[in-house]
């Protein structure tokens, strides 16, 4: 509930889970965040019009509805991160959820430490502007920004577990998105990425 003093913002959360929602709660209080739940995404999405928050976190329930609950909040202008949860996450999952504009994908079970140091990490990077992007492939769709920040990673030849680490994700996370570069260059593995967009193969792993 809000009461903050000196309060980093408000996160909206859905979460199944009551033993998991208290937890969170109570760490994103002691981390100085206001937390709201929602018992589901109409209601979420209906605050969302009149107060911005800092983050959202979504479960992502077998339906996958949260995928639209995540594109509603998109097309209405709300630009806060969002991270999804999910206690049966695949790589797909975790593409179509990053293709719909989340920050970060978590699987279940969690620390719940991690999920607030995963929280604070998203809210960093959407406060900071757009660095130096590189090249891409004509023709190609373009890359995201978060995207962008994975392939300078492989092309420095670092592991997914490494890039996670890196940029503040689950492994998980950086496997939807590795798999996302992929598909838009229609490459078939890493060192083909890299020699479409660098001109040569990288020595890094395949």
């Amino acid at each position: 509930m809000p009461g903050n003093v000196f309060s980093k913002g408000e996160v909206f959360v859905i979460d199944t889970d009551a033993a998991s929602r208290e937890q969170l709660s109570k760490a994103l209080q002691q981390s100085a965040y206001d937390v709201i739940c929602f018992a589901d995404g109409a209601s979420l999405l209906s605050e969302a019009k009149a107060r911005m928050p800092a983050c959202v976190l979504l479960e992502m329930p077998p339906d996958r509805s949260a995928l639209d609950v995540l594109r509603r909040l998109r097309e209405e202008n709300c630009m806060a991160p969002v991270l999804m949860t999910s206690a049966n996450g695949s790589i797909a999952m975790a593409v179509d959820a990053i293709k719909s504009g989340a920050a970060d994908f978590i699987e279940k079970p969690f620390r719940t430490q991690d999920l607030v140091g995963r929280i604070d990490a998203a809210i960093d990077e959407s406060a900071q502007p757009d660095s130096a992007r590189h090249r891409w492939l004509p023709g190609c769709e373009p890359l995201t920004a978060r995207e962008n920040d994975v392939l300078a990673h492989l092309a420095a030849g670092r592991t997914n577990k490494e890039i996670a680490r890196r940029l503040h994700l689950s492994a998980r996370t950086v496997e939807g998105y590795r798999a996302s570069i992929l598909k838009k260059a229609g490459a078939r593995n890493v060192t083909d990425l890299l020699r479409r967009i660098f001109g040569q193969a990288s020595p890094s792993q395949v």
